[in-house]
This record gives structure tokens, C-alpha cells and sequence, in this order.
């Protein structure tokens, strides 16, 4: 009995998941249309694949409806060209919804210059009768660290020193050869690269700054922790 019943399972195993495969090649297709049509503003492709209560979230956080995101799509003002595309997707059918990540590819020539981005896409769509429609889509910007600036290592010990935002919250920046080591109580000690004059990332969190700020006779008196706009500010010597 029991081989009989495996010998079932996997015959309703195989017959669900070329469907499910034919799916995400469908809606893959689709995507990569969509993303084709962002350069020549090409509203055609967004009208017929967008549900008409469609939403957008694109990368600035902007919410948009569907009448809105169509007009504000237009083509690449004269100078720029570009195309992204797909490197990545992924796709969950359930039913009449599928859920879908897809990571992109940027590459936009902007008057000579070669510029790139990477996006990661999360989307819903929804099966209306034959057709699927796009319902929800959510565009994230992918960071990435700026390039780094050498800087003599004498240079760099004047950033060394205790800074403190609270009693209980200080950070420690000591000279480690040619860069700077940052220990914030309580969590591992990380590398500060430098991006330019008194300003530092931490590798691998390009999200982050650390500004540092002088007084009038230019020696650094705190730095400012900013992310996402909001900053924490730490004074030195305390």
C-alpha cells in the first residue's frame, strides 16, 4: 500500500510543478518586458500587464497608484540610454496568486558615462480569468559601499580618541596601520573607510556615515552617526 501511495504522491508532485514552472517562466517573460519598456517609456506593456488597482512602491518610497506610476513613466531624457535586466527570479504560485523576488541589473549610459544599480523587486500577481496581472510591486535600491580614499596614517590619529552620545554609549577609534578601528560599546569592533574629508563607512553597511566635525581652529570636537537621515552624535573626551 504504501508504494502505491508514493508512487501517487510523485506523480501529483510532477504534474503540479511544470505547471508552477511554466508560471514563473511566463511571468518572468512578462517582468523582463516590463523592465524593457522603463527606457522608451513605453506605457503599452505596463497598461496591459498592471491589475487596474494596481500599486507601485517605487525606490524612493513613494507610493503610487496605477494612473500615477503610467504617467509618470517616460522615456530617458536625450543624453541617457540604458537597460536593466533580470539576474534572478523567483517565483511561489498559490493558486491565483504568485509571489515574486526578482534581483536586477542596471546599466545606463549617462551622457558617455557608464552608470550601474542593482534593484531587488518583490511583486504580487493575481490570475484574472486567462491573464495574469501585475497587483503590487515594491522597488528596493540595493547600496553598495562608495569607493574608499588612502589617507597617511598620520592623518588619521587625529580622528583616534573616546566619543561618547550617552553615559551609557561610548565608541572608541583607534589607528589599526593604514585605517581606522571603530568599537562601539557593546558590539564588535568594525573597519572605518574613509569616503572623503571627516566623513567614514563601515564596509558592507553603506547605509551608515560617521562625520566628523572640527571647531574653529579645525580639531575634531564629536562625529555624527547618521543613518536614514537621523543622526546620533557623539562627543569627543567624554
Amino acid at each position: 500500500m504504501l508504494p502505491a501511495l508514493l508512487a501517487f504522491v510523485a506523480l501529483q508532485s510532477a504534474s503540479v510543478e511544470p505547471d508552477a514552472l511554466a508560471v514563473q517562466k511566463q511571468l518572468r517573460a512578462a517582468d523582463q518586458a516590463l523592465l524593457d519598456a522603463i527606457a522608451p517609456g513605453d506605457r503599452a506593456v505596463w497598461e496591459r500587464l498592471l491589475a487596474k488597482d494596481a500599486v507601485y512602491v517605487d525606490e524612493n518610497g513613494a507610493v503610487l497608484s496605477r494612473d500615477q506610476f503610467l504617467a509618470a513613466l517616460k522615456p530617458l531624457p536625450a543624453g541617457s540610454s540604458g537597460h536593466i535586466a533580470i539576474v534572478d527570479y523567483q517565483a511561489s504560485v498559490h493558486g491565483n496568486v504568485a509571489l515574486v523576488v526578482h534581483k536586477d541589473d542596471e546599466r545606463e549610459n549617462y551622457h558617455g558615462i557608464p552608470l550601474r544599480a542593482d534593484y531587488l523587486m518583490t511583486e504580487t500577481w493575481l490570475k484574472e480569468g486567462a491573464d495574469w496581472r501585475l497587483a503590487l510591486v515594491h522597488v528596493y535600491v540595493v547600496p553598495k559601499d562608495p569607493p574608499p580614499i588612502k589617507t597617511p596614517a598620520n592623518e588619521l590619529d587625529e580622528y583616534a580618541g573616546k566619543y561618547r552620545a550617552a553615559p551609557d554609549l561610548a565608541y572608541v577609534i583607534r589607528r589599526d596601520g593604514d585605517h581606522l578601528v571603530g568599537d562601539r560599546q557593546g558590539l564588535p569592533a568594525v573597519v572605518l573607510s574613509q569616503e572623503s574629508a571627516d566623513v567614514f563607512f563601515v564596509p558592507g553597511k553603506p547605509r551608515d556615515r560617521k562625520i566628523f566635525r572640527r571647531d574653529a581652529n579645525r580639531k575634531i570636537v564629536d562625529f555624527v552617526d547618521r543613518r536614514e537621515g537621523e543622526d546620533l552624535v557623539f562627543v569627543r573626551g567624554k
